[in-house]
């Protein structure tokens, strides 16, 4: 039987690894993604002066008036929309996909697409 810590550990291992090829620039930030079981967090990360640009949750009073629970597909494709919507108004457009060790499957390739959907290239 595979344990929660064992999984962590594995994602933790295959987030460093991503992490070596993928950097954000101020041209062009990191989108980085984290889901827990009842949530999904989404920020835009410049990596060279290491600051947050912007930030979307499920938690965001803006995203809780459109979706009823955190932990689905269609709460992560809002997400990814009105994080689209935040870094358009802060002037970035491209940005490079950080999965966070994810599988680029369910809800992560969901914000992926919202994210798409509100404007962003990657």
């Amino acid at each position: 039987m595979i344990l929660k810590e064992d999984r962590n550990k594995a994602r933790k291992k295959r987030h460093l690894r991503v992490r070596k090829k993928v950097h954000g620039t101020s041209e062009r930030p990191r989108l980085n993604v984290f889901r827990s079981n009842k949530h999904i967090y989404a920020q835009i990360i410049d990596d060279d002066r290491g600051h947050t640009l912007c930030a979307a949750s499920t938690l965001d009073p803006e995203v809780r008036q459109r979706i009823d629970k955190g932990s689905t597909v269609e709460a992560a494709r809002v997400v990814g929309e009105i994080l689209a919507k935040r870094a358009l108004a802060k002037g970035i457009t491209k940005v490079v996909f950080d999965r966070g060790g994810y599988l680029y499957h369910g809800r992560v390739a969901a914000l992926a697409d919202g994210a798409r959907a509100g404007g962003l290239q990657f």
